[in-house]
């Protein structure tokens, strides 16, 4: 029997595979990793600084370990070459593998920053447990961090980094942190959060520069201002990996196109994850990925199933300025309307008929989160 393949052993790959071996204990099973195909949690690498958590510390499971956990091959260190959709193989250094079904778990990349200079090839980004030991090591005699991009990670690692005692700049290309996911004034409270502990706050503008200064990097930003760091580390985004995609003639638009069945244009291929976007929507977090990966493997046990999100609330892990968020769903029309309670916000996006269609709550108002959750879950269908 041809195996089950899964490429990528990131958080979505170990998911699928662990769900999938709680149905079906014995169908063959192979994932395939291009690094170390040790288990971590990616999500722990933006607060683990200030825990003084080395990069070895954060892999919980090796991949001999996996392998057994999961009775399943686990091929290390090993990039796939081409897929052939039609004949239902892949290719990789000398050999070909035929599978049954095929998952791609690909993940996605940092989006790079266009700068010129003889210091661009040294700012750094952090996107997997390999960079993190990496960006950890050039932090050894470092003090001032310049971190280029305020989403998720950006401020995530900011925070972190401050507890951790580094002197931190952080350059958005909005007035306001988090400008894509929380409404403004949850990203002015926690802009001022971060101010008021420390944070070097340069807003409205982009890195157009980076030039070496002895050990240091003087980055210039498009208003003029200059910033001198020992470290730089651009956050500005994620790009899902596609290029093994295209090549086999599997759709893409920004992702792996998939539908609610996890499924792409080619027969008996599926993709999940920071790789996917599922009818039309990317969504790079953790509670997704979860949920994509619980549908997929009854899907792949026969039971074919659809994929329903449930109310996903986003936690931001920022200590100085606790944030949580639950988008409103993808073509809902609304309006914000916000609340200060004493050591927070609340902020409810409201449609038609007083409908709350999604949340997003800073500092004490995060204690709300699963009061609002069941309200929503029973008021809105993801």
């Amino acid at each position: 029997m041809d195996p089950i393949i899964i490429i990528g052993t990131g958080l979505a790959g170990y998911t699928l595979a662990r769900e999938f071996r709680k149905l079906d204990k014995t169908t063959p099973l192979t994932l395939i990793s291009s690094d170390h195909g040790g288990f971590y949690s990616k999500p722990m690498i933006s607060s683990a600084l200030a825990s003084n958590k080395s990069a070895g510390d954060l892999i919980t499971t090796t991949a001999d370990q996996m392998a057994i956990q999961l009775n399943a091959e686990i091929v290390t260190h090993t990039n796939v070459n081409s897929i052939d959709a039609p004949g239902k193989s892949i290719s990789f250094s000398t050999q070909t593998r035929r599978f049954s079904k095929l998952v791609l778990a690909l993940g996605a990349r940092q989006r790079d920053l266009t700068l010129s200079g003889d210091g661009a090839a040294a700012v750094m980004t952090v996107n997997d447990v390999d960079d993190y030991g990496r960006f950890r090591g050039a932090l050894e005699n470092a003090r001032n961090v310049v971190i280029v991009g305020a989403g998720l990670v950006g401020c995530e690692f900011s925070n972190d980094l401050l507890r951790a005692g580094f002197n931190v700049h952080l350059v958005s290309h909005s007035e306001l942190p988090l400008d894509r996911l929380a409404p403004p004034p949850i990203g002015a409270a926690l802009k001022a959060a971060l101010v008021d502990e420390g944070v070097h706050w340069h807003g409205g503008a982009t890195a157009t520069s980076a030039h070496r200064q002895g050990n240091a990097l003087r980055m210039t930003l498009s208003d003029g201002a200059d910033v001198v760091a020992d470290v730089a580390l651009s956050a500005t985004g994620l790009i899902p990996k596609t290029e093994l995609a295209t090549r086999a003639g599997i759709a893409i638009s920004r992702g792996i196109v998939a539908d609610r069945y996890l499924n792409t244009n080619a027969e008996d291929i599926f993709a999940l994850g920071d790789c996917a976007e599922i009818n039309g929507t990317l969504m790079p977090y953790v509670m997704p990925l979860m949920n994509q990966a619980r549908a997929l493997a009854k899907t792949l046990t026969g039971d074919r199933t659809a994929l329903v999100y449930p109310v996903m609330p986003v936690v931001v892990k920022t200590p100085s300025y606790p944030i949580v968020v639950a988008p409103p769903a993808p073509g809902s029309q609304g309006i914000w309307q916000h609340k200060s309670i004493a050591g927070g916000l609340r902020s409810l996006c409201v449609g038609a008929n007083d409908l709350v269609l999604g949340f997003a709550l800073g500092g004490a108002a995060t204690a709300e989160k699963t009061a609002l959750s069941k309200t929503l879950s029973a008021q809105v269908l993801y």
